[in-house]
C-alpha cells in the first residue's frame, strides 16, 4: 500500500518530466530525419540521415566544433583559477568584506545579452570604449577587439560573468574548513603555498569539480554573447556549435538540418556530462 501511494505521488512529476524532455527530444530526432524547410513545407519527406551528412559537411562545422572546445576550455581555466584566487583573497577578514563579496558576485546576475552590450559598447569599442581610452593614454593604437580578436572577446565576456559563480561556490566551501587545521599549520610555520597544496586544494576538490561540470554544460551552448556582438564572424572565427544550429534553423529556415545539429549537440553534451559525473564521483569518494 505504501509503495503504491509513493508511486502515485511520484507520477505527476514523472509525467511532467517525460513531457518536458522526452517529447521535445523525440520531435527533434523525428525532424532530423525529414526534409523540412519552412519556406517550402510542401516539399517535406523522409530522407534518413541526409540532414546529418549535410550538417557534418557544412564548411562551418569543424570551425564551430573547434571554437566550442576553445571557448569551453579557456573559460573554465580562467573562471576556476581567478575564482579560486579571489575566493582565497576575500576569505581573510578585512574591513568591508561583506560589501566586497556582494560586489564580486553581482556580475553573475546580469543577463548575458546585457553583459554583451556592456562589453561591446563600454569596454571594447575601438573609438569610445574604456580599453581604447587606455591605449590612447599610453600612445598606442586602440584595438578593434570584436573584429581582430572575436573569439578572445567572447571568452573575456563570458569569463567575466561566470567567475563570480566560481567565487560564490569556493567562498561557501572555504567557510566550512577546519579552523583547527589552519591554526595548527600557521603555528607550525607552514607557508601559504604548502597550506594551499596540502589543505586548501584537497578541501576544494569537490567544489571545483561541481563548478567545472555546471559551467561546461552551460558553455557548450553559449549564444547570446555571439549573437549580440560578433554574429559568428568575421567568417567563422567566433561561430560555435549553438550559433551554427541557430544559423541553420532561423537563417536557412532548414528545420531538418538544425534538428540534426541539435541531436549532435545533445550527444556531445551527454558525453561530456558522463565523464564529468564520473570525475566528480571519484572526488566524492576520496
Amino acid at each position: 500500500m505504501n509503495r503504491t501511494l509513493a508511486r502515485l505521488l511520484q507520477a505527476p512529476s514523472i509525467v511532467l518530466l517525460l513531457l518536458w524532455m522526452v517529447v521535445p527530444l523525440s520531435m527533434t530526432i523525428y525532424f532530423s530525419t525529414i526534409r523540412f524547410n519552412l519556406l517550402y513545407p510542401e516539399r517535406s519527406g523522409f530522407i534518413g540521415l541526409s540532414n546529418y551528412t549535410y550538417f557534418y559537411t557544412d564548411p562551418a562545422f569543424w570551425p564551430a566544433i573547434l571554437n566550442t572546445l576553445i571557448l569551453v576550455g579557456s573559460i573554465l581555466v580562467i573562471t576556476v583559477v581567478l575564482g579560486l584566487a579571489i575566493a582565497i583573497l576575500v576569505d581573510r577578514p578585512f574591513l568591508g568584506r561583506g560589501v566586497v563579496r556582494v560586489l564580486l558576485i553581482s556580475p553573475f546576475f546580469i543577463m548575458p545579452t546585457v553583459s554583451a552590450l556592456l562589453w561591446s559598447n563600454m569596454m571594447m569599442n575601438p573609438i569610445y570604449g574604456l580599453f581604447a581610452a587606455g591605449f590612447n593614454a599610453i600612445g598606442m593604437e586602440p584595438i578593434n577587439w570584436l573584429s581582430d580578436y572575436p573569439l578572445l572577446s567572447i571568452i573575456i565576456m563570458v569569463s567575466w560573468q561566470w567567475t563570480p559563480f566560481a567565487i560564490l561556490i569556493f567562498i561557501t566551501s572555504l567557510q566550512s574548513r577546519d579552523l583547527e587545521q589552519k591554526e595548527a599549520a600557521t603555528l607550525d610555520g607552514i607557508g601559504f603555498w604548502a597550506q594551499f597544496w596540502n589543505l586548501i586544494l584537497p578541501h576544494l576538490a569537490r567544489p571545483i569539480s561541481i563548478v567545472i561540470m555546471i559551467q561546461m554544460i552551460f558553455h557548450l551552448s553559449i549564444f547570446a554573447e555571439i549573437f549580440v556582438t560578433t554574429g559568428g564572424g568575421p567568417g567563422f572565427q567566433s561561430t560555435n556549435l549553438a550559433f551554427l544550429i541557430f544559423t541553420q534553423a532561423l537563417k536557412g529556415f532548414d528545420v531538418g538540418v538544425a534538428s540534426a545539429g541539435g541531436v549532435f549537440a545533445i550527444v556531445l553534451a551527454n558525453i561530456v556530462a558522463y565523464f564529468l559525473v564520473r570525475m566528480i564521483g571519484r572526488n566524492m569518494t576520496v
